[in-house]
């Protein structure tokens, strides 16, 4: 159980990594360089022409403000995602929290193979099982409670390969991204399949997107009183996954505008890139990290059982995106390094 002091130094912890992050923005554009991390490459340049374009007043591509609306994926996207999604390395984790309640889950599939370590059974569970394994351990408790779980989990777990907290696995390229956007009128919105209020509540401390602008894949909810306090119960049911096809549904339920750029690295950004990009009168942008630095982070993309990069890759030349190559693109990888 996370302590009142190591909460405190954890928030500590982000808020200067956070306010590295910042000055180290800040300092580029002192240096009118908004993207220091970024490799002088195609990449870099189709980013500053794109936005020096619909920034430009007095133009046929000017874009008012109000307009100026960028989506991003956030895993592999804006942090790492291997070897596991965060968010499934955080359910394993909660099924051996909780399973002293659970006696029979020592002989009950897919929470037997999470107990004994067996990824190979848990990998045969599916999709099926994985999803009963988010149900058992994202429901029964309210809304605030879920979230003061996932806040003290995100604090305390480790990488195991990086031994670092996932928050510190962001990439700095992004970061940057992110703030030279916002310095130019953009609104930066996180489009998630991962669950909603897993990202909420560090995604502001962490990118400077609040909450109201992270929008994921929900469960159930429903309101309760219980006693003189109301609450919303999170239920073991699956509301909308924000995935694939439903990702510009959300945009669009959400949102209310079509984006002007958005930014992926799996099939599962396709439609996201699709319905951003192919249409519309103003300037587009699209583009895809691609994962090929196996030094410095990984190298994955068509057989990767996370973050599979195969028909956008593929069809990302025919709608002129930009495809990163994160090995030549970015001068590094991390925060602080």
């Amino acid at each position: 159980m996370m302590t009142a002091r190591n909460f405190l130094e954890f928030s500590r912890d982000i808020a200067l990594s956070t306010a590295f992050s910042l000055l180290a923005v800040a300092s580029a554009f002192a240096q009118t360089d908004a993207l220091p991390s970024w490799n002088d490459t195609a990449s870099k340049a189709a980013i500053v022409a794109f936005v020096e374009k619909v920034t430009k007043e007095n133009t046929p591509d000017f874009v008012p403000e109000l307009e100026r609306i960028a989506v991003f994926d956030n895993d592999g996207t804006l942090w790492a995602e291997h070897p596991m999604y965060v968010q499934l390395a955080f359910a394993l984790d909660r099924v051996k929290t909780i399973a002293p309640e659970h006696p029979e889950w020592k002989d009950t599939q897919p929470f037997k193979a999470v107990l004994d370590n067996d990824m190979k059974a848990l990998a045969a569970a599916g999709e099926k099982g994985l999803l009963e394994l988010i149900m058992a351990t994202h429901s029964g408790m309210t809304s605030d409670e879920f979230a003061k779980i996932a806040t003290e989990w995100i604090a305390s777990a480790r990488d195991p390969k990086f031994k670092k907290p996932y928050t510190e696995l962001v990439y700095q390229p992004m970061l940057e991204l992110l703030g030279y956007l916002r310095a130019n009128g953009f609104k930066t919105f996180i489009v998630s399949g991962g669950g909603v209020e897993f990202v909420r509540p560090w995604a502001e401390q962490v990118y400077g997107i609040p909450p109201e602008q992270v929008i994921g894949s929900t469960i159930k909810t429903q309101f309760e009183m219980r006693g003189d306090v109301p609450t919303l119960l999170r239920l073991p049911q699956v509301d909308f996954i924000d995935d694939k096809v439903g990702k510009p549904v959300a945009i669009n339920q959400y949102i209310g505008r079509r984006p002007i750029a958005a930014f992926g690295n799996s099939d599962g950004d396709l439609e996201m890139l699709q319905w951003t990009t192919l249409g519309g009168s103003t300037p587009r942008f699209g583009l895809i990290v691609h994962h090929t630095d196996a030094e410095r982070e990984y190298a994955y993309d068509r057989d990767s059982a996370f973050g599979r990069l195969d028909k956008a890759l593929d069809i990302a030349p025919i709608n002129g995106w930009t495809v990163v190559d994160m090995k030549a693109d970015w001068k590094q990888i991390f925060p602080g390094k």
